[in-house]
């Protein structure tokens, strides 16, 4: 970093207006250079003492990629035994693979190749997993459709106009066609459940804090979650059991975290369950008939399964949107956008070399943001400075009530079941829609999902039919940390509904 000049402080005193005087600025200049001293042994300390260095490992650019849901291909392992060996794990492409490039489906982190392993894809190897590669994600990963990242748009299997979901929408795409047996996904407004929920697969968004999240490009510390996506549920808490527990690197998991045996769990169930169905998740603004329908058939199907199913009305749910609305836009502006990935002020293990990649390289291009991410700096920003982000304060202050109102539900019931989503996969909008189109299109789902990822409720998507030949998704949801029976209750109604093949599966 270059000392700053006199030049430089007069003109960082006049744009901070903060009204230095001239016979001043000699002493500021010489004070600052000397202050800013200590950035140079910092970077020298950190290159000497704890710099990574990538390993070198082989990648390639997909030769065959149908569904445009690979960025990049691997053949990644390190031990043949453990309880996932055999099994081909498709990375979402915000995930760090140490040697592998990484782009997040952005221009501004394209080229980017990380030095360290993120902790999920480490305990993956350690359990025999091969790494299949890179799954392509939205721009940035705020999109809930898969027509967002700069590579291209994600197909859905099931029919290949339409959207895959997003934003982990090559992980959702690469499962359901059976190119891979496994995938992480991320959820910050649902990003493992839509996906997963439009490809008719299983996704798990775990408790927050649950799976630790380091090694990944976060968007916003309390929103931030990493998950399986799978074909069964089974097969989720195999992989929930290989990444679940603390690393001591992520502050968002609280001291003290145990796991659970989800792969026992699964098998565990010894009596009906009771099932609180949530009135207002089939009752979003643009809420399909035809996915409520396949939604309350399935509860009837479990009902005959000697399950108990009563209906619950949490009116809280329908502020869960505008809680998240806030928190996700003020605070991916803060920490994302200007705070370039990381943000500031936490303990944890930051990637110093992808916050100086990215933040020069969106800073050089802002235009190169999709339409998503530029609704959120241009609203995030406009809140930010005129509100001072107290609406950020006032929205995580209301957190505890939203949560509470799941709680007292989940006090008589042993989980809640709605629609995953109000719709069904829509088409990819064409390469010349209107910036209104992209904007809709990628954020017109969420409604069911986004609530969680605020509370931080564990929420299971598992395949509740089809609806005019497209999956549609029931979503699982339980007490915080009680992931296993959540997985526990989603297994058994698995095992009554079924799971579902995409057309295209290999």
């Amino acid at each position: 970093m270059d000392l700053p000049t006199r030049p430089d402080v007069e003109a960082l005193a006049a744009d901070l207006r903060l009204g230095i005087d001239e016979e001043d600025l000699d002493f500021y200049t010489a004070a600052a250079a000397g202050l800013l001293g200590s950035w140079a042994i910092v970077d020298e300390l950190y290159q000497h003492e704890v710099a990574p260095t990538a390993p070198d490992r082989k990648w390639s650019e997909p030769t065959e990629n149908p569904l445009g849901a690979w960025y990049v291909t691997t053949d990644l392992r390190t031990t043949p035994t453990g309880p996932l060996a055999g099994k081909r794990v498709a990375i979402k492409d915000n995930v760090a693979v140490a040697g592998v490039p990484m782009m997040n489906g952005s221009e501004t982190v394209r080229g980017f190749v990380p030095s360290t392993d993120a902790t999920v894809v480490s305990r993956l190897l350690d359990a025999g997993a091969t790494i299949a590669g890179k799954s392509v994600c939205e721009d940035l990963c705020f999109s809930g459709a898969s027509h967002t990242a700069k590579n291209g748009p994600i197909r859905n299997p099931w029919d290949t106009d339409r959207t895959a979901g997003g934003s982990s929408s090559g992980s959702g795409a690469l499962v359901a066609a059976g190119e891979v047996d496994l995938a992480i996904g991320g959820d910050q407004g649902g990003s493992i459940r839509i996906p997963a929920a439009f490809c008719g697969v299983v996704g798990h968004k775990p408790t927050f804090g649950l799976v630790p999240y380091t090694g990944a490009f976060p968007i916003e510390q309390t929103i931030d979650h990493l998950g399986p996506i799978a074909p069964t549920v089974a097969d989720a808490a195999a992989l929930l059991a290989v990444i679940a527990g603390p690393d001591g690197k992520d502050p968002r998991q609280p001291a003290g975290l145990t796991v659970e045996d989800y792969v026992s769990a699964v098998t565990s169930l010894g009596r009906g369950l009771r099932i609180g169905v949530v009135t207002e998740g089939f009752e979003q603004a643009n809420s399909d008939a035809g996915v409520n329908a396949t939604v309350r058939r399935a509860v009837e199907q479990l009902t005959a399964a000697d399950h108990t199913a009563e209906e619950v009305s949490i009116p809280w749910h329908k502020h869960g949107q505008a809680l998240w609305d806030v928190i996700s836009v003020e605070g991916a502006t803060w920490q994302m956008i200007d705070g370039n990935a990381y943000g500031l002020n936490w303990k944890g293990a930051y990637d110093p070399d992808l916050m100086a990649y990215y933040g020069q390289r969106w800073r050089e291009n802002p235009a190169a943001f999709s339409e998503t991410v530029k609704l959120v700096a241009l609203g995030g920003t406009h809140a930010l400075r005129n509100g001072y982000a107290a609406s950020y304060g006032k929205a995580r202050n209301l957190e505890p009530l939203l949560a509470a109102a799941y709680d007292t539900a989940l006090d008589t019931y042993d989980v809640l079941v709605m629609p995953t989503l109000p719709i069904t996969a829509s088409l990819i909008p064409a390469a010349d829609a209107s910036a209104e189109e992209i904007v809709t299109r990628a954020l017109d789902m969420v409604t069911n999902t986004a609530p969680f990822d605020v509370t931080g409720h564990p929420a299971c998507t598992i395949p509740a039919g089809l609806s005019d030949g497209l999956p549609v998704g029931l979503m699982v949801i339980g007490k915080k940390f009680e992931d296993a029976a959540v997985l526990r209750a989603a297994h058994a109604f698995e095992h009554t509904l079924g799971t579902l093949t995409a057309p295209t599966r290999k």
